[in-house]
């Protein structure tokens, strides 16, 4: 299932289809429960994901007042109003997921949390959280 919805995505960049944008409710948040912002970590790295003022549905499901996850990682999204790409810097969590665990190398490191509608594009506005820096020992 998920290489289908990934190969819909790429249809849809693709072809350039515009797609609306889902209104995201006013006081929504999307925020790190783990890391925090300056922690010094190993390799793979637990990242838990919060969410206040909305709820979790898989990607492809069209309910209101819900999106999913997607983490940035060393990357920041320029265009909130296309769906997220799907590489090794914007992860996807279609399937309602609300944490993971990711290899990163040693370093320093950027991450934001991004929620997505059922189509992987941002809401408006947009329900990001704050970028963190994490050091992988």
């Amino acid at each position: 299932m998920r290489n289908l919805l990934l190969a819909a995505l790429a249809i849809l960049i693709m072809t350039g289809s515009a797609l609306a944008q889902t209104a995201s409710p006013d006081g929504a948040t999307v925020y790190f429960i783990e890391p925090i912002n300056g922690a010094e970590v190993s390799s793979p790295v637990t990242v838990r994901f919060g969410l206040s003022g909305m709820g979790v549905a898989p990607a492809g499901v069209e309910k209101a007042k819900t999106g999913h996850h997607h983490l940035l990682i060393d990357t920041k999204l320029e265009d909130y109003s296309a769906p997220v790409p799907a590489d090794d810097n914007h992860k996807h969590f279609g399937g309602g997921q609300t944490e993971t665990k990711i290899d990163l190398a040693p370093g320093k490191h950027t991450l934001q949390l991004l929620l997505g509608d059922h189509n992987h594009i941002p809401h408006k506005p947009p329900v990001k959280s704050e970028v963190i820096t994490i050091t992988v020992k």
